[in-house]
């Protein structure tokens, strides 16, 4: 019923359009592209002068509309069709607006966001509302089945329209990207971004403000970049590679339903007039007080700390291990050290490691970089019966505090401690 009402509120809406556009030199005809779910997309696709004077004759061209270029505006609550003379490409919502029930929406937002409810909230208001707002990368994870996640991207998908788009793992790493950079919402179901690189173009384009779109046969063009990315995986542990510190990530593990419902989607999808209406008239649980609006501890999740620990290199886990150990013992507040204390603390684990090896756990993991002039330290030594003892020591050591490892590494702390 959804689709049907979609479809007709098209055809209303096509009786106050010209079919045809000329934009810049070039004319341009308004199509509906057929999808696999039955619905249909409306998109522009180039059309010859030819073709439609053979159609409709040569004094249909003067009724064509005319435009100076194509510009992407996201707005939601105050759309404009044409800017300046220039066309707008992002697509208008098709939702009025009203009041009414929307009891199953806001359960299923329980049920997807949890404890974390009125984050997720204000995560679809600033959506709906400020579409230009940098926003967290939002990872729904579960290793179990019927969870809701993949009902959470068709919703959004009914929501927002064309102005949201599903990517596979490939589309990130290929070097064509105008089919999703002018996208408000870019989802990957089933993700496995299993590289770093991978990680680091999705870290950098979360908090982009520009982005160069490269499209086949075309030359790289830069624009402005808006889009919020959504990644669903079964995969818990490793599904993207993320290192201690990271912020921009909010990884949510979502439990399996315990009745399954075979017709949510089509009451969500029902109810989202509605429910619209109610978060258009909601006021904001939380304020903007960072560059992704939630800040980090807002957003931290256990789910989020699962994931991290996994990608952890084990040497990394052991040496941390051994740090909070010494750090415990002596109620230290920082741990000094040379890269030659470290080879000495791993005398006490199975795992032997060069210099260079853990000089880049030092430098590229946990940031730290030397004293610029060799001064005393208190240094740490194992004996040969595994027991440590305190000394001191001159060099150009690093120093690690407490309150890094336990921003960091809690769960290890909390081990330690027990």
């Amino acid at each position: 019923m959804a689709q049907i009402y979609g479809f007709l509120q098209y055809i209303i809406s096509m009786a106050h359009k010209t079919q045809y556009l000329r934009i810049g030199t070039s004319y341009q005809k308004r199509i509906r592209k057929p999808l696999i779910s039955g619905d249909t997309l409306e998109i522009l696709t180039i059309w010859s002068k030819d073709c439609i004077k053979e159609d409709h004759g040569r004094d249909y061209l003067s009724k064509i509309d005319k435009y100076d270029g194509f510009c992407c505006v996201p707005s939601h609550l105050d759309f404009k069709e044409v800017i300046s003379n220039f066309y707008n490409t992002y697509n208008k919502l098709p939702h009025k607006l009203k009041q009414g029930s929307y009891t199953y929406s806001l359960k299923f937002m329980e049920h997807i966001f949890g404890e974390q409810l009125e984050l997720g909230l204000d995560y679809l208001k600033i959506l709906y509302e400020k579409p230009t707002q940098i926003l967290p990368v939002l990872c729904l994870v579960s290793k179990e089945r019927n969870t809701g996640k993949t009902t959470t991207l068709n919703w959004l998908k009914n929501i927002f329209g064309g102005n949201m788009t599903y990517n596979t793992n490939d589309d990130f790493r290929s070097q064509f990207n105008s089919d999703w950079s002018n996208k408000l919402i870019i989802a990957v179901d089933e993700v496995l971004l299993d590289k770093k690189e991978d990680t680091e173009r999705i870290k950098n384009l979360s908090t982009a403000r520009t982005y160069k779109v490269e499209a086949k046969g075309k030359d790289k063009n830069e624009i402005e970049f808006f889009g919020k990315f959504i990644l669903c995986s079964n995969n818990e542990k490793n599904f993207i590679k993320i290192e201690p510190g990271e912020i921009r990530f909010w990884v949510r593990k979502i439990e399996a339903f315990i009745t399954e419902d075979e017709d949510l989607l089509d009451k969500l999808i029902k109810e989202i007039p509605a429910f619209l209406h109610y978060l258009s008239h909601r006021v904001y649980h939380t304020e903007n007080t960072t560059r992704m609006w939630f800040t980090p501890q807002q957003i931290k999740t256990e789910a989020l700390k699962k994931l991290i620990n996994f990608n952890k290199n084990i040497i990394e886990i052991e040496l941390v291990n051994s740090i909070i150990e010494i750090m415990d013992n002596y109620e230290l507040d920082e741990f000094q050290f040379c890269i030659k204390d470290l080879q000495n603390l791993m005398s006490r684990t199975p795992y032997k490691e060069t210099k260079t090896r853990l000089k880049t756990i030092v430098r590229e993991e946990w940031n730290l970089i030397p004293a610029e002039n060799s001064l005393k330290y208190k240094k740490f030594t194992v004996l040969s019966d595994g027991t440590i003892v305190e000394g001191n020591d001159k060099g150009r050591f690093y120093t690690l505090k407490k309150s890094y490892l336990i921003e960091n590494y809690d769960d290890l702390m909390t081990k330690t401690h027990n």
